[in-house]
């Protein structure tokens, strides 16, 4: 075999050695993906795909109302509606609503609805506390009406932070910051300061008044009068 041919021959077969090493090294990471959930549930029955599941509570499992959350995908020709959501092992019951008037939530055949935030349709329940423990996973049931029972299992989480605009809308807000006390005492009135003294000069005259004498203690006055006689 000549040289040039015996280079060719090398030549393919470290081509045929990296392309092979490059597939099982994809096979190896395609593995070790599907193996990772995404942080937030998704699943996929039939026509209809689920991403984004969640349960959303008031902060710290306060009063109020809870949300769930979800972004719906119709993959069919089909149009769909979303006829119940479900938490089952609870007492909640969510309420369904379209994001303007009355009527089911529709899922377009190819399209997708977001369920939960401002301008969307929503599915509310009204006591927080029955909606599951912060925290929690929680399944949640998805009723379509073609497709049927969509079933995933969703983190239960409060309505902060990235959930703020997906969960209910009843949320407390913090209470304002009351206004620095004013102080306890007051001015007095004008002519209070005046009473007193009219008071008390009033007094002082009535008691030099009675029977014509002073009180007894010599006033500044006498005190001069008694040191100039004195010396004289």
């Amino acid at each position: 075999m000549s040289s040039s041919l015996r280079r060719g021959a090398l030549a393919a077969t470290a081509l045929l050695i990296s392309i092979a090493s490059l597939s099982a090294c994809a096979a190896g990471n395609d593995a070790q993906t599907l193996g990772v959930k995404p942080d937030n549930a998704e699943t996929s029955v039939g026509d209809i795909k689920i991403q984004n599941a969640t349960v959303i509570t008031q902060p710290q499992g306060g009063q109020g109302q809870a949300a769930v959350s979800a972004t719906l995908f119709n993959d069919g020709t089909k149009e769909q509606t979303l006829d119940s959501v479900t938490l089952p092992g609870t007492k909640a019951t969510v309420k369904l609503s379209p994001a303007t008037g009355s009527g089911p939530i529709t899922v377009a055949p190819g399209g997708s609805v977001v369920l939960g935030g401002k301008g969307n349709p929503a599915g509310v329940v009204e006591n927080s506390a029955e909606a599951g423990r912060l925290g929690d996973v929680q399944r949640i049931v998805f009723r379509f009406s073609e497709t049927g029972d969509v079933p995933v299992d969703a983190f239960v989480v409060p309505a902060a932070d990235y959930y703020r605009d997906y969960g209910p809308s009843s949320v407390p807000q913090p209470p304002a910051s009351s206004p620095a006390a004013s102080p306890t005492g007051s001015a007095p009135a004008d002519g209070s300061h005046g009473d007193e003294a009219e008071d008390g000069e009033s007094g002082e005259h009535g008691g030099e008044q009675e029977g014509g004498e002073h009180s007894g203690e010599p006033t500044p006055s006498d005190s001069a009068s008694a040191s100039q006689n004195a010396g004289h």
